[in-house]
């Protein structure tokens, strides 16, 4: 299930969301373009370890670049691989302009950072113990598909689902789409809890619900929740 577009649109030029993009692939590039062996020690350095975040485990000296409590931002900007940097701004292009809209670009930026700090401690507090550096935009993410849930949950998106070797074009409800996607991170969260699986579930699971506890608070008082209709007069962009 992959959304291709909504059909919902918005007032204001989405520039925090362009500029997240933008920073997640000069990021990747500058990652990319670094030794094999560099790039595993970026992952170490700036990814987030939950069992050196919470004191159960300590960074080699050599590979201590900031402060574990600050690696719950840096990696929110380091990506594993090509697939994942680009299914992560896909939905981050779709789903953030219209939740970007509904708060302007500063509470934008706040609101984004505090669902990413809620979705690596998420995923942290599930398995405190693991080794595995934490990489990925997702978590954040997840907090805009929160968001997004509940501020249009019947607008129109517009997915591809592959069948067999046959991609089929679906238009569905946002509550439809988001609502599937919630619901298959949590069971997967079930299902690897205290594993070291390569996928953060707990932390898309965390981010979304971080997104629909935020949202009623830094949305503009003027946008309402469970929108029916179209977006509405907006105050300035900075809020």
């Amino acid at each position: 299930m992959i959304p291709i577009r909504d059909d919902n649109p918005t007032t204001l030029r989405p520039l925090v969301t362009i500029g997240l993009i933008g920073v997640c692939v000069l990021v990747f590039l500058w990652q990319i373009g670094q030794p094999a062996e560099q790039q595993e020690r970026i992952f170490y350095a700036l990814g987030l370890i939950p069992a050196v975040l919470f004191g159960h485990a300590e960074l080699p000296p050599e590979l201590v670049t900031v402060s574990s409590s600050m690696t719950v931002l840096t990696s929110m900007f380091l990506h594993g691989g090509f697939l994942h940097l680009a299914g992560n701004m896909l939905y981050l292009w779709i789903f953030g302009n219209n939740v970007e809209d509904a708060m302007g670009h500063g509470r934008f930026v706040a609101f984004y950072v505090l669902c990413g700090i809620a979705a690596a401690l998420t995923q942290g507090m599930l398995n405190p113990e693991s080794t595995v550096p934490m990489v990925g935009a997702s978590g954040a993410i997840g907090g805009v598909l929160g968001a997004y849930l509940l501020l249009h949950p019947r607008a129109i998106i517009w997915i591809v689902v592959p069948i067999f070797f046959y991609l089929h074009v679906m238009r569905v409800p946002a509550f439809v789409m988001l609502g599937l996607w919630f619901l298959m991170q949590f069971l997967s969260t079930a299902m690897m809890e205290g594993s070291g699986g390569g996928v953060a579930y707990g932390a898309h699971v965390g981010g979304f619900v971080a997104g629909m506890i935020l949202i009623p608070f830094f949305r503009y008082p003027e946008v309402p929740l469970l929108n029916r209709g179209p977006a509405g007069p907006r105050r300035g962009p900075w809020g």
